[in-house]
């Protein structure tokens, strides 16, 4: 069973900064993708980053230059890490972290829509005030 839970959400003012972390474990794929995607209440969830597993990295438009996604493993944990620079409110939403076992070819194609991947976590509240 794939485990995902993500931590770090929490209250900024603009032009702050925060790290999100995600923690994945419980599977032994060599390949994979995992991302970040972004809800706020009465819009459809919408992708922030992503990471294939042979490290190429695609960003949303809206946070590109600001946010940096990176992949790290420790014993048998897999973290996926969000540093987000510089927040504005528009930041301000329940970041989850989102993980499926193919790549998704981020060499030639932007990140897709959040109903190709099967494993989510629980999401973390961002909340960026002005």
């Amino acid at each position: 069973q794939v485990y995902v839970a993500e931590s770090g959400g929490d209250s900024v003012q603009a032009g702050g900064s925060l790290s999100l972390s995600c923690e994945v474990s419980g599977y032994q794929w060599l390949s994979y993708c995992m991302a970040w995607y972004r809800e706020i209440p009465g819009k459809e969830r919408a992708g922030v980053a992503a990471i294939d597993s042979d490290g190429s990295t695609n960003y949303a438009n809206s946070v590109q230059g600001r946010f940096t996604i990176t992949y790290s493993e420790d014993n048998d944990k897999r973290i996926l890490t969000l540093e987000m620079n510089n927040l504005r409110p528009e930041d301000s939403a329940t970041y989850y972290c989102a993980v499926r076992r193919q790549p998704w070819g981020l060499r030639f194609h932007p990140m897709g829509s959040w109903t190709d991947f099967p494993y989510w976590g629980q999401g973390t509240q961002v909340t960026v005030s002005s």
